[in-house]
């Protein structure tokens, strides 16, 4: 591992790294110029996310150079260059994915009083290994002539016989559904879980393909009543000028499952600092201006993602269009925690 002295006031408590800042800083200026450059690997695969980067780099004037790929691809390079690894930041979306990073020991723990103080806590790990800055809500998206709201009001309405043949869902072995899977395991517990998937393969209309944007255009099309989809897709198709995806909005609304209960199911698009960091410095000021006002509006302009930070005020009226509404309260990590559960269920049930 590349050794930088600036990284053990990264551990160390506020007051003990201001006091300790000026003589360490005295004696590493080569830290200092290493540290003007950030390595990221990112599975955020978002054209908008170029402009976090412009303005970090306008912010402190350290440069990123990135490397855009899977995430498991990402994982598995991380893991195979070991301490020689020149990555500093692993950013993706899905607490699943970052929560298996974790297990697999790539994140190093980051005390930092900024996050601490901005992220809220259910949206972070207690061990401060990974962050998360923006969150997507897992909805119901409805046949506005078809159904009732009041039919699609909870998760557990889609496993309900009425819905029999008329849901549409992507594959079970895509991240989104885990988390969601993992999200009702921890809800209902194991059986109870497993009942419900049970319940919502044999709802389905078609077997499950495409991506969530493929499944608002299966209840426009009329191939399925009822669908399940993250939030920024359905914000995506309420901002196009596209004729057609403006009349797919008119027929199609979402739902906020449990709302008068445990709340809607979130997911996290976050980031940690890698192990083998050799820019620890950059990489933490990097994390911190994820939290900041500006990158946090980012966010929910550049890909109407909700903001973390309370004083974040977006300006993206489509998504603020769809209202406030509740949240899941347990901590976001439960979901990585259930995810190896959550893909066995969803084979025992038949879901493709």
């Amino acid at each position: 591992m590349h050794y930088n002295p600036l990284y053990r006031l990264l551990t160390m408590p506020l007051a003990g790294a201001l006091c300790a800042a000026a003589a360490v800083l005295a004696t590493a200026p080569a830290a200092a110029q290493t540290d003007k450059v950030l390595n990221l690997y990112t599975a955020r695969h978002y054209q908008t996310d170029e402009a976090l980067y412009t303005g970090f780099t306008r912010k402190t004037g350290i440069k990123v150079n990135r490397i855009e790929a899977g995430e498991d691809a990402l994982l598995e390079r991380v893991r195979s260059e070991g301490r020689n690894s020149p990555a500093d930041i692993f950013i993706t979306v899905d607490a699943g994915r970052l929560w298996r990073a974790e297990q697999l020991d790539l994140f190093q723990p980051l005390d930092s009083p900024v996050l601490n103080a901005r992220i809220p806590a259910q949206l972070r790990t207690p061990a401060g290994t990974w962050f998360g800055f923006s969150t997507r809500a897992r909805v119901i998206a409805y046949n506005r002539k078809t159904v009732r709201p009041e039919e699609v009001a909870t998760y557990e309405d889609l496993a309900h016989p009425r819905l029999k043949g008329r849901l549409c869902i992507r594959a079970s072995n895509h991240v989104y559904n885990l988390s969601l899977m993992a999200s009702m395991i921890e809800r209902l517990g194991e059986a109870k879980a497993e009942e419900w998937a049970r319940g919502v393969v044999a709802n389905l209309a078609r077997s499950p393909r495409g991506g969530d944007t493929d499944q608002l255009l299966g209840v426009g099309a009329g191939e399925c009543d009822v669908a399940v989809v993250n939030t920024y897709y359905y914000v995506r198709l309420m901002k196009s000028v596209r004729p057609q995806d403006r009349q797919l909005i008119e027929r199609v609304a979402v739902s906020f499952p449990n709302q008068a209960s445990s709340g809607t199911h979130v997911n996290v698009s976050g980031a940690g600092m890698l192990r083998a960091a050799p820019n620890p410095v950059a990489a933490r000021l990097f994390l911190e201006y994820l939290a900041s006002d500006e990158a946090q509006i980012h966010f929910a302009d550049g890909n109407n993602e909700w903001p973390v930070v309370s004083s974040a005020v977006a300006r993206n009226p489509e998504l603020a269009s769809l209202g406030k509404f509740k949240a899941e309260a347990f901590n976001i990590g439960v979901l990585g925690r259930n995810q190896a559960l959550a893909q066995k269920i969803l084979d025992r049930v038949g879901w493709k």
